[in-house]
């Protein structure tokens, strides 16, 4: 399940001066995470706060360099008006090359604010992943 304070932090981010969409990002702490393609990383510089404009999403390890490298959360929050421009912009370029839908929103020069958080919900992004949510639900089903 999706801890409510998540939704609730997206919202906050949402509501910050200029944002057209928000998302969440949480600091990679598993040094396979920073390399793994299917771990997408969330790029803004954070400078000590919680909240941060996104400059990109990529599957790569970015940015470079010392520092952490946050792990994107695919939920969105959306302004009303940057979900119908959302929905009426075609496939992106680097969103075609990335297979990462929230590139199509900031090619098209829409803002993205990052709201950070603590932990990563579990995600079914892949096989793997899959096996991960079975067993988790194997140890909390109840006879």
């Amino acid at each position: 399940t999706l801890d409510p304070a998540l939704i609730r932090t997206a919202c906050e981010a949402l509501i910050r001066p200029g944002a057209d969409i928000s998302t969440l990002a949480a600091e990679i702490t598993l040094a396979e995470e920073r390399t793994n393609p299917n771990v997408v990383k969330a790029v803004a510089s954070f400078g000590g706060t919680r909240f941060a404009r996104a400059l990109y999403f990529t599957r790569a390890t970015a940015p470079w360099g010392e520092g952490p490298l946050y792990h994107h959360i695919g939920l969105y929050g959306y302004r009303r008006d940057a979900l119908a421009r959302f929905v009426a912009l075609p496939p992106s370029p680097l969103e075609k090359r990335e297979k990462l839908e929230q590139l199509r929103a900031l090619e098209a020069g829409m803002a993205i604010e990052v709201a950070l958080v603590d932990t990563v919900p579990l995600g079914v992004d892949t096989s793997a992943d899959l096996e991960k949510a079975r067993r988790a639900l194997s140890r909390t089903s109840v006879s």
